[in-house]
């Protein structure tokens, strides 16, 4: 929780720039997606402001990471795109300071729908970004450490020093939820209660997975985050109980 004057202004500002994205982050429904698309190319073009910029470096990841396997043609280079877009706001010595933990979250994302998959050293440099990222603003923002998490959770096994992060990451943001109730929103923490269970199904943690599938489905009444994946995966877990 931020314990300073200035700490507490850092936050605020990187609040009022989750307002302006959140629209366009973590985008599940297809055709909601398409529709979005739309909307934030035509915004950019009527108003290329800084904050559209953003939200088009990230609408095109989102694309890249949902739609590319649909039609590899219709969207085939949007992750470069965003990088692009991205890369040049976080080089610019003019990007407002608190739109950085997502233009930098963002970027590390769409360097590794980029090639990552097919250039195994180019993961190196993904989690060199992500760390930086992590390192700079998860104190501010949960989405180097969400994202950070999402992408390592997909990793092959012999990655296994970096599939750390997966755990680790999701079980920072529920720490640092507990501690500061406005750290992230309720449709992305039930994203993280639902992960934090996806990767603890053993005896062990029964009771506790149990009660954070709970609350990623109450986080989510209409279905635009994790509710529908917890729901499937409570109920096969209160089979095995």
């Amino acid at each position: 929780m931020p314990s300073s004057s200035n700490e507490r202004e850092v936050c605020n500002r990187v609040k009022k720039y989750e307002q302006q994205l959140d629209d366009v982050m973590m985008l599940m429904d297809k055709n909601d997606l398409k529709i979005k698309l739309l909307q934030v190319e035509k915004e950019y073009s009527n108003n290329p402001s800084e904050v559209n910029k953003v939200r088009l470096g990230i609408i095109f990841h989102e694309v890249a990471f949902n739609l590319y396997f649909i039609s590899k043609t219709r969207y085939n280079g949007f992750a470069k795109r965003s990088f692009d877009i991205l890369s040049a706001l976080f080089n610019s010595s003019k990007t407002s300071q608190g739109l950085l933990p997502f233009i930098s979250s963002y970027r590390a994302s769409a360097l590794s729908l980029v090639g990552a998959p097919k250039r195994l050293k180019l993961w190196n440099e993904v989690f060199s970004l992500f760390n930086d990222a992590v390192k700079k603003y998860s104190s501010v923002s949960y989405l180097p450490e969400f994202l950070r998490g999402h992408a390592s959770e997909n990793l092959p096994c012999f990655f296994f020093v970096r599939k750390k992060y997966s755990k680790q990451d999701f079980q920072s943001i529920i720490d640092k939820q507990s501690e500061n109730r406005a750290y992230a929103n309720s449709r992305i923490m039930s994203w993280v209660y639902y992960k934090w269970s996806k990767q603890r199904q053993g005896k062990k943690y029964r009771s506790q997975v149990l009660a954070y599938l709970d609350k990623a489905i109450s986080s989510d009444p209409d279905y635009k985050a994790g509710r529908a994946n917890a729901e499937n995966l409570k109920e096969v877990l209160v089979k095995k109980t």
